[in-house]
């Protein structure tokens, strides 16, 4: 009974908005790692993208993520989360379609572009999130949520090399996204429950994406006036870290490839590892950030982060498994920290905006990141992503150690 009472207080908060976020979470995780070990020789082997068409696809990609970061930031504040959430979500969704059928790697770029304009929900959606956990359970909160993506994602590396056995890189790749558009169709129905959380009376019209976007980016700058200056250190250390790991992961399965000689059959295995223990590790990591605050869990990513890319970068096969491992928990760690410690600075009025800003440079450090990792690794040397990845971590460590306080009474 004393064990009952613990779990239904610890877990309180598993209502509402928040347990349709995690169903729908769980149905796009369940397909969303599948195409991940393979991508890279899929489009370099399959479509005939090679030279850096991976990082221009990786560019696109992200700079329309960061072109929409403003606008769905402001209008997530203004005119509500629900609406964003679930008509991007059905967008995203039959965006997957072109990377089913893509006869070249162009129509994948076209894929990633139109899937990274519909993220223009992603502000509404953290947003909302946030706005559904008590300031005492965020981290958990947060941690629940890598915990359920990380378990739904585990299958994806199995499915995907199994596919790869039966039906080659070409046809598994394309089973994949046409799975992946059946399960984000589902999702994007289930998002339908979603309740609104910003009270307004005015309902938002999808023409006011264009016609809010100046008034979006002064407010989403106006914001930085009310906040912490901790989360100004906070943003700079995100975009050090974010830019440090997309240098690598734009390369990392060809460099496994091709440097380390790790064949394609047996890539997607270390990707079993690394789910594992993010699934074994979130809810302690989780109940960590609740318990000894944001800060430490913080350093500790990013140094674990920094350790892995140490081992990858010269493994053996057991090695790059073991970097694996560190990478999944400095993820998590970061993760969890850097989500909770944002909730905790801002208050629930500017959060959309701060999100929508933080997503902004993020998405354009991570775009610029993935070009110039894929022009190192094929223009100058293929060590160099890795080791510029991380001096990039070490100094986003020394700026959180050095300029991010938390608050002594944390945001509602």
């Amino acid at each position: 009974m004393r064990l009952t009472e613990l779990l239904k207080r610890e877990f309180s908060f598993f209502h509402g908005n928040y347990r349709v976020l995690i169903i729908s979470w769980m149905m796009m995780d369940l397909a969303s790692e599948m195409p991940v070990p393979n991508f890279q020789p899929y489009i370099r082997d399959t479509l005939g993208g090679g030279g850096i068409a991976l990082g221009l696809i990786g560019f696109a990609n992200f700079i329309g993520m960061a072109s929409v970061a403003f606008p769905g930031g402001y209008l997530a504040d203004k005119y509500g989360r629900r609406r964003l959430i679930t008509t991007m979500t059905f967008g995203m969704a039959l965006s997957f379609l072109l990377f089913a059928f893509a006869p070249t790697w162009h129509f994948v770029l076209l894929g990633a572009i139109i899937n990274s304009l519909c993220l223009i929900y992603q502000p509404a959606l953290i947003a909302m999130f946030q706005d559904s956990l008590p300031p005492e359970r965020r981290g958990m909160g947060s941690s629940i949520v890598q915990l359920i993506n990380s378990t739904l994602n585990t299958p994806g590396p199995l499915i995907a090399g199994l596919l790869l056995w039966q039906f080659g890189l070409e046809w598994s790749m394309r089973i994949i996204y046409l799975m992946m558009t059946a399960l984000y169709l589902a999702a994007a129905v289930w998002r339908l429950r979603l309740k609104e959380t910003v009270i307004n009376k005015e309902p938002m019209r999808f023409r006011y994406f264009v016609s809010s976007y100046p008034k979006a980016i002064k407010e989403s700058f106006s914001v930085w006036k009310v906040v912490p200056r901790a989360m100004f250190w906070l943003l700079f250390s995100q975009i050090l870290t974010m830019l440090g790991y997309s240098l690598f992961n734009v390369i990392n399965a060809l460099y496994a490839q091709d440097v380390l000689g790790i064949p394609l059959s047996q890539w997607w295995v270390a990707y079993v590892p690394l789910l594992l223990t993010m699934i074994v590790a979130s809810i302690p990591i989780g109940k960590a950030v609740d318990t000894v605050g944001r800060k430490i869990p913080l350093i500790l990513g990013i140094l674990s982060l920094g350790l892995g890319v140490v081992i990858f970068v010269n493994g053996s096969f057991l090695a790059v498994n073991i970097a694996m491992i560190l990478l999944g928990l400095g993820s998590l760690l970061w993760g969890a920290a850097a989500m909770a410690f944002v909730a905790d600075l801002v208050a629930p009025e500017n959060r959309g905006k701060i999100n929508g800003f933080v997503n902004f440079v993020s998405y354009i450090a991570i775009a610029f990141g993935m070009l110039l990792g894929n022009y190192l690794y094929v223009g100058v040397s293929s060590q160099l992503p890795f080791y510029a990845g991380l001096v990039l971590f070490l100094v986003a460590a020394v700026i959180v150690i050095l300029f991010v306080k938390e608050p002594a009474n944390r945001a509602n």
